[in-house]
């Protein structure tokens, strides 16, 4: 059996995906369906790149370029001697780290796609794809709910049920949270939290202004606002 799951990283920097060489690449692979190819939702392609960055570490994880480690498989020792054959007492699990900001954000653009998806798809009853999508959202807002207050999470999961939409969203603000939680301590990851998944799931004053000064920034070439780069770079490690 697979079981894809998502956990808190020691430091609260982000969440760890974890699972075997399946369940990697059954999210991946529906990712890449319900978010379709390149330029088919141009005022979408922002997003799109944000959730592929994501894509990126998922692939690579399962294919062992990440982190790897064995788990028990619930395979006893007298089972195997009642059934008279050899196997080993653990499977190999792949896993990969993602920065919460960025997880929170891919949580969110999904639903946008997912609708997208299911309006071109018309009859989705069968899809096999989004239930995979609603499985991964659900096991980020689960991992969420067990690092935040139970009164504050109402809060964060009423952001996340209501109404959004990414279209042209300014992902720089993606970048600037992602920096934000990188340079903190795990104390100040745990208080910031919720306020940063309430942030990423409302495009509240803050939001609003920042991709203001994003798209002045485009200057005379009127760049699309996907296109255009923040000036600081990731750190090449992170405290996870």
């Amino acid at each position: 059996m697979h079981v894809l799951t998502i956990t808190a990283t020691p430091n609260q920097a982000g969440v760890k995906i974890s699972g075997d060489y399946f369940d990697l690449d059954e999210l991946n692979m529906a990712i890449y369906r319900v978010i379709g190819e390149e330029g088919k939702y141009y005022d979408y392609q922002g997003a799109r790149m944000r959730i592929l960055g994501m894509c990126y570490e998922i692939r690579h994880a399962a294919q062992g370029d990440r982190n790897i480690e064995s788990v028990f498989n619930g395979l006893h020792e007298h089972t195997k001697v009642q059934h008279g054959f050899i196997a080993p007492a653990k499977n190999i699990y792949f896993s990969a780290e993602v920065l919460w900001p960025e997880v929170l954000f891919a949580v969110l653009a999904l639903k946008d796609f997912a609708v997208l998806y299911a309006k071109e798809q018309g009859h989705t009853d069968w899809d096999l794809n989004l239930p995979v999508i609603a499985k991964f959202q659900s096991l980020v807002l689960d991992c969420l709910q067990g690092h935040v207050p139970d009164e504050v999470f109402s809060t964060v999961r009423e952001a996340f049920s209501g109404p959004s939409s990414v279209e042209e969203y300014a992902i720089q603000y993606i970048d600037m949270l992602n920096l934000q939680i990188i340079d903190m301590e795990k104390a100040d990851r745990e208080k910031i939290l919720p306020a940063i998944a309430v942030k990423v799931a409302r495009q509240d004053k803050d939001y609003q202004a920042f991709r203001s000064e994003v798209l002045r920034a485009a200057g005379p070439g009127k760049q699309s606002i996907h296109e255009i780069r923040i000036g600081r770079e990731y750190p090449e490690n992170i405290n996870w």
